[in-house]
């Protein structure tokens, strides 16, 4: 329809490509007689091969296989050719955003829609009368699409319920992920993970009215019984003053146990949402008020930067992460409690000894 427009002369080809599975793709070829072609293909890596060319990838963070189409397209280009990628912005999780923070071979420009109005592009509105930014935004009554569309803000970012520019302000080149004991309150959250999750064990100082990470410890596919004699260990150097737990699923047994030898200072928390939003807004608001300090660590900056708020139909809040690699918001959870610990109790847990139903073995905690 382009060139039929600009009345040149061409010749249309509509062929189909078989994949391995079965699935055809159509691919759309538009002759010149000067000899150039534009070759239109699905966004399929397996139909991305062989052809040397300038390369134009569009939409491309919306591409299901970014990466493998990516790796398929990118040799095309060997012998002197270009690739432009264009693309609204779509999440943290694909291609695009790698190649638009972290890739220096290439030059970036980012047209939104303030940039756009200033550039000469006008907005109409339903009289054809001229209007502004703000009647469109109207009409779209979604902040999140409009972050995303037409800001082309990253909507990770947008919706994450801690930004980095928070975790930027909480994180401190003093600390690591264990810390000199100052001698002030120390209070404690556990978040429980066997196989798929993580536990991690997340002490803080209350120096003044700043948490201080003493000291952060993670676990990853241990038995149950190997976890609480570790956290046992631990709970026994730090001494704090009030313990939350995890108690949830799994993090039931260790949570009675720790609970049966360590007494009423431990905490057992259920992560119901209700539970889990009071958590949330607390650790946000320490987080505003930049009363906690955080060692700098990119699982840990991601962890916490994983998190967020979506609203059921129902219009209940939910907060929560996608699951990956390195956890799923384990770190942020017991963080979070550790918080939840530090609003109240006084105290220090008292010097126990127990035998914890599951293991039999006399356990002390010093």
């Amino acid at each position: 329809m382009h060139v039929e427009a600009l009345n040149i002369a061409f010749e249309f080809t509509d062929e189909t490509y078989r994949a391995k599975d079965g699935t055809i793709y159509k691919q759309l070829e538009i002759l010149f007689p000067n000899g150039s072609r534009i070759l239109a293909l699905p966004a399929n890596p397996d139909t991305a091969r062989g052809h040397s060319a300038n390369v134009v990838l569009d939409e491309f963070a919306f591409h299901g296989d970014s990466r493998k189409i990516w790796a398929a397209l990118f040799p095309t280009i060997t012998k002197g050719y270009k690739i432009r990628v264009i693309s609204t912005p779509q999440g943290r999780k694909n291609k695009f955003y790698e190649l638009w923070t972290g890739n220096p071979r290439f030059s970036k420009h980012q047209v939104n829609i303030y940039e756009a109005i200033a550039g000469g592009m006008l907005i109409y509105g339903d009289n054809m009368e001229l209007v502004g930014p703000d009647y469109l935004r109207e009409a779209l009554d979604d902040e999140e699409a409009w972050a995303q569309e037409y800001e082309c803000q990253f909507l990770d970012e947008a919706t994450a319920w801690i930004t980095y520019e928070l975790i930027s302000e909480a994180e401190s080149e003093k600390l690591t992920d264990c810390n000199t004991f100052q001698g002030n309150p120390v209070y404690v959250g556990i978040d429980i993970g066997r196989v798929k999750d993580i536990t991690v064990y997340w002490a803080f100082e209350l120096i003044g009215d700043v948490f201080w990470s003493l000291r952060k410890v993670e676990i990853k596919g241990r038995r149950f019984t190997d976890q609480f004699n570790e956290l046992l260990g631990y709970l026994a150097i730090d001494k704090p003053r009030r313990v939350c737990v995890d108690y949830t699923g799994l993090g039931m047994q260790l949570g009675e146990d720790l609970q049966y030898v360590l007494g009423s200072r431990v905490e057992l928390v259920t992560f119901r949402n209700v539970v889990k939003e009071d958590l949330a807004v607390t650790t946000k608001r320490v987080f505003e008020d930049r009363r906690i300090r955080i060692p700098i660590d990119r699982k840990l900056r991601e962890d916490i930067h994983s998190v967020k708020k979506t609203v059921t139909s129902s219009g209940n809040s939910r907060f929560d992460a996608e699951r990956t690699k390195d956890g799923h918001a384990d770190r942020f959870w017991a963080m979070a409690l550790a918080l939840h610990a530090g609003s109240g109790g006084t105290g220090i847990v008292k010097v126990v000894t127990a035998m914890p139903r599951e293991t039999g073995a006399l356990l002390a905690l010093y």
